[in-house]
């Protein structure tokens, strides 16, 4: 007996092949960052961060929604895959094409670079990147910064400086992106302007300056 019986399924969508192409993409995201964790207390594998930011641009925030495109999503999925793993560009080609590799390559920074000019570059390249790259960027900095706000996401040891300064370099890279999602940029927006987070019991905002 079916335990839905009296409820019946709902289809993901109707065209099965972009079931197919989403799951596909989620399981080569999990297979590529298999090896790497994320920094925070619990060091949970590295691969929710890809997936909640795919989950972000699917969501109802989302200026996306309902229909976001499957390749932002895959790009979503696999931003990190050039810049972080064994991946190579050729391979991403091969398996997803030319749109999806190139959005993944535009979200990508440039390891032959200091930290301090490849965060830079993030910002003056921002504002020239596609519309595509910029959701993606977006719900990037949006995951990143939920995560900053709770102690069990935010990496061990990072000091109230640092974090602040985290917030205040994503607001420089997020303003010339968030016109093309405005949902997801009023969600930044509410962070920079109210967000919190607490560290050795005190409270402090997230951005500084921003009012």
């Amino acid at each position: 007996m079916s335990l839905t019986a009296d409820l019946p399924l709902t289809p993901i969508t109707t065209d099965p092949s972009l079931t197919f192409q989403l799951l596909s993409t989620a399981h080569f995201a999990a297979v590529a960052h298999s090896q790497q964790r994320r920094k925070s207390p619990s060091s949970p594998a590295y691969v929710q961060h890809p997936l909640h930011v795919a989950a972000l641009l699917a969501s109802p925030a989302s200026s996306l929604h309902p229909n976001p495109p499957v390749e932002v999503l895959q790009a979503a999925m696999l931003h990190d895959v050039i810049e972080d793993t064994e991946t190579t560009v050729q391979e991403l080609r091969e398996r997803f094409g030319d749109v999806v590799t190139n959005i993944v390559l535009e979200c990508s920074d440039d390891k032959s670079l200091s930290k301090e000019a490849r965060k830079q570059a993030q910002i003056d390249h921002s504002p020239h990147k596609s519309d595509e790259a910029k959701h993606v960027k977006l719900a990037d900095k949006l995951s990143n910064l939920t995560d900053l706000m709770s102690a069990k996401g935010r990496p061990a040891g990072w000091s109230v400086q640092r974090i602040q300064e985290y917030f205040v370099w994503s607001k420089r890279v997020t303003d010339s992106c968030k016109h093309v999602n405005p949902g997801l940029g009023e969600k930044l927006d509410e962070i920079y302007r109210s967000g919190t987070f607490e560290l050795g019991g005190k409270t402090y905002k997230c951005h500084p300056d921003c009012e």
